[in-house]
């Protein structure tokens, strides 16, 4: 017999039925933890990483998440970033990654929650140019195109979730942070890797109704970064706020809006922070679609796309990103 919480069962009273309860239970496995490279404005945290349904609770059990990113920034010529010791303006940067890992959902509440645990890697390509790099570590003047590319694996990136539900109420709080065994060279533009430890952690709220056919989620959360041991560099305390609504055209399609807002509150620190402070801050919104569907008898399937175009950004590159998930769970017998 489930003992999945009480909404989350197939319950036609409460406007229920197996295909919604489909797309709530793989609601807590589209979101895989991922990030970038440290310093020159870019943080631990990737910005857009939560969405839509995120406090829901799901099934217990296995899971599998598979996410593609893209992006896709510029800093322009007139904005300077420290990178590895150097001083470099013009900064352009892609990448096309690959977020995935397993999560388990523990089926005896924890707290009187919901608890999972799960472990993301990455593998991808980056690549990066400036358009010339205004002094060396050694106050050494050099001017220049400089780019770089790389295909590797990333960080490792452990997390703990506990969600409990009321009604149409969903709480979320977790824990997260990041392994540095990833590629990197603080000497090379295009790294997988962060180069530094990060923890981070935050709660989140999700409003559900199948009745009314709307949801709303927001995920407010800190990083605490440690100091990147090769460039003697650490960056400042982060926040971030992620939030995702939509409408549920089906019981299988929903289409809505997405953005977040991500903001340095603290400033950078170290000997290698040569250009002081640093704060960084960048906003971005978009659309998003997603789709639910059943693979077999037991596999349960889902598949979201969103995308964001990026404004309001200081000390950090600017442009869009793009999101493509794919995740998998098993039903529970019966349903």
């Amino acid at each position: 017999m489930s003992t999945a919480p009480a909404p989350f069962r197939n319950d036609p009273s409460r406007g229920w039925s197996p295909s919604a309860a489909l797309l709530v239970a793989l609601g807590g496995v589209v979101t895989s933890t991922a990030s970038h490279a440290d310093e020159g404005g870019v943080s631990f945290w990737a910005p857009g990483l939560y969405g839509s349904l995120a406090a829901v609770p799901g099934e217990a059990g296995w899971s599998w998440a598979t996410v593609y990113n893209h992006t896709s920034v510029d800093g322009g010529g007139g904005r300077t970033f420290l990178r590895g010791g150097r001083f470099e303006s013009g900064l352009s940067a892609r990448v096309d990654g690959v977020f995935f890992g397993p999560t388990y959902t523990f089926e005896t509440p924890f707290l009187g929650a919901q608890a999972a645990l799960s472990l993301t890697g990455i593998a991808g390509r980056s690549e990066a140019s400036v358009d010339a790099t205004l002094t060396g570590p050694r106050g050494n003047t050099i001017s220049g195109e400089r780019s770089d590319a790389r295909t590797a694996f990333g960080d490792l990136y452990p997390q703990f979730t506990l969600k409990w539900n009321q009604g149409v109420h969903n709480f979320l709080a977790y824990g997260t942070g990041g392994i540095p065994v990833g590629a990197y060279n603080p000497n090379r533009l295009a790294n997988l890797g962060t180069g530094h430890a990060a923890i981070d952690g935050g709660g989140g709220y999700t409003y559900f109704d199948p009745k009314s056919e709307l949801e709303f989620s927001a995920v407010l959360g800190f990083t605490y970064n440690f100091e990147n041991p090769d460039t003697e560099y650490r960056n400042g305390i982060d926040m971030h706020l992620d939030w995702g609504a939509s409408y549920f055209i089906n019981e299988r399609l929903h289409v809505g809006a997405v953005g977040y807002l991500y903001n340095q509150i603290t400033g950078d620190s170290g000997e290698g922070a040569r250009l002081g402070d640093f704060k960084s801050r960048v906003a971005g919104v978009g659309p998003q679609i997603g789709y639910m569907f059943r693979i077999g008898e037991r596999i349960n399937a889902y598949l979201n796309v969103k995308a964001y175009g990026e404004f309001a950004a200081q000390n950090r590159p600017e442009g869009w990103n793009a999101w493509v998930t794919l995740s998998f769970s098993l039903a529970q017998p019966g349903r």
